[in-house]
């Protein structure tokens, strides 16, 4: 792992844009879980997190909400899309974020897989399976009204949200 990978700062946030954050400095965990636990949070076969040490996060617009998913765990969440966006282990150090909540997703490497236990067992075999291409090549059509009535917050910081 790169030192530019650890230090430089990132944005990110839900899908509505209602909370934004941003992370100084990435731990240098970006995992996969595929605990059931993780899978339930995320309602996904996975959660992809990394690390961010509290006094690394500033939540700059909104707050997220929290649901506790143990007497030792909590989950972070926008109470206005739903977007799943941490887990924090209660009295902890750092809170992991959702990966897939970051500006830019495809910079974080993934580096370690936990809760293999969950693992659904086709994942084993992912490579194995067809590939069908891109959004837009698979369903054109569909992919082209979906991006014309967008309502998703763009993929960076905005000093407004929603548009008006």
């Amino acid at each position: 792992m790169t030192e530019t990978y650890r230090f430089i700062g990132r944005s990110g946030g839900c899908q509505c844009g209602a909370v934004r954050f941003h992370a100084a400095e990435l731990r240098d965990n970006p995992h996969v879980c595929y605990c059931r636990m993780c899978q339930k949070a995320m309602g996904n076969l996975f959660a992809a997190l990394v690390g961010v040490r509290h006094e690394h996060l500033t939540w700059t617009r909104g707050a997220p909400a929290e649901f506790l998913s143990s007497d030792l765990a909590a989950r972070g969440f926008c109470r206005d899309c739903g977007t799943p966006l941490y887990y924090r282990f209660l009295g902890g150090e750092h809170v992991s974020i959702a990966i897939g909540a970051f500006d830019e997703p495809h910079t974080i490497p993934l580096l370690y897989q936990f809760g293999i236990e969950g693992r659904h067992p086709s994942l084993t075999h992912m490579e194995d399976t067809e590939v069908v291409g891109t959004t837009e090549d698979a369903m054109p059509e569909e992919a082209r009204a979906i991006l014309s009535s967008n309502h998703q917050h763009p993929d960076h910081d905005t000093p407004v949200w929603p548009r008006h």
